[in-house]
């Protein structure tokens, strides 16, 4: 995934400057689901404050989902189904690969509906290229192509990709309380 990431902030008289431009620092590609990456692009918690220095969270981030009040910015690219179902893919190794590159994602997918998971976030989706299928665990499915949003909020459900072109979707989850 090629991604360019611009990063403001202030000097020490309290200018607005480019602190970084460049490659996200923490951009994860699948070997054992060819064509899937992710980029953590950055990382807020809730007690984040800006016009100080301005240090990349991503190298650091223990979970790709974030905490209350915290938010978690990253590009996801999504393989066609089809990589799923070839005779040659290793369930078993893609959710280790999962484990491993993904932590706090990871563990809300189900292992006895694949794809379906739960995050206490709202999620803004943004289809930055191709077409992707959001299901819910009711199994009501909505199509979304290229700039077209979803507001995800809380609830379970999977994505899917059931053409033959990878789709890029931009996210931003936002930490919230679940309801009890």
């Amino acid at each position: 995934m090629k991604v360019r990431r611009i990063v403001t902030t202030h000097n020490s008289e309290s200018t607005a400057v480019f602190s970084s431009d460049g490659s996200p620092s923490r951009i994860v590609e699948f070997r054992h689901v060819p064509g899937m990456s992710a980029a953590l692009l950055w990382e807020t918690s809730a007690s984040t404050e800006v016009g100080g220095d301005v240090k990349d969270p991503a190298p650091q981030a223990a979970s790709w989902v974030p905490t209350a009040g915290g938010t978690n910015f990253m590009i996801v690219v999504f393989p066609p189904d089809s990589v799923m179902a070839s005779s040659s893919f290793d369930p078993m190794a893609a959710g280790g690969e999962y484990m491993e590159k993904l932590p706090g994602l990871a563990e809300k997918f189900e292992m006895d509906a694949p794809g379906m998971h739960r995050t206490d976030t709202v999620d803004y989706g943004v289809v930055l290229d191709g077409e992707i299928h959001l299901e819910l665990d009711n199994g009501q499915i909505k199509k979304l192509e290229k700039h077209d949003v979803v507001v995800q909020n809380g609830t379970r459900h999977a994505w899917r990709n059931p053409g033959t072109k990878p789709a890029t979707v931009l996210f931003v989850l936002v930490g919230s309380r679940r309801v009890s």
